[in-house]
């Protein structure tokens, strides 16, 4: 059985990392091809720098988005409390960093609390 070759928009990896922004820019979604074509803000040219010079980096820039220079890297993302490590897959391409570090946890619902309701005393206690 042959292995899946990745391909984005018919495009493969290596073509992708050939590639300068504005020839990405027209694979992705319009917000996103929006967001490249307007240029970087100087946060995320910021990290861009740090992230040539080193493979792991720590950043609030959430609203960054993923492109084929990021890839194979880790990126820890905050996510208001603390920091989420991110590794970008070929998957993540055109996404924001921002959808990988979740600023919510999910509701995790149990007993109810003490003297919550009087209909909440007829549950049994455990």
């Amino acid at each position: 059985m042959a292995q899946k070759v990745f391909n984005y928009k018919g495009k493969g990896l290596d073509e992708l990392r050939l590639m300068s922004i504005p020839e990405f820019a027209k694979l992705v979604p319009s917000r996103q091809r929006r967001s490249l074509l307007r240029g970087f803000n100087p946060s995320q040219k910021k990290l861009l720098e740090r992230l040539r010079k080193k493979k792991e980096i720590e950043t609030h820039c959430r609203s960054m988005i993923i492109i084929p220079e990021m890839l194979e890297k880790t990126i820890k993302v905050y996510d208001g409390r603390h920091f989420v490590a991110v590794i970008i897959l070929p998957d993540m391409l055109g996404h924001t960093l921002g959808e990988f570090a979740l600023t919510r946890k999910p509701v995790r619902h149990s007993a109810p609390g003490i003297g919550a309701t009087k209909s909440s005393a007829a549950m049994s206690v455990k």
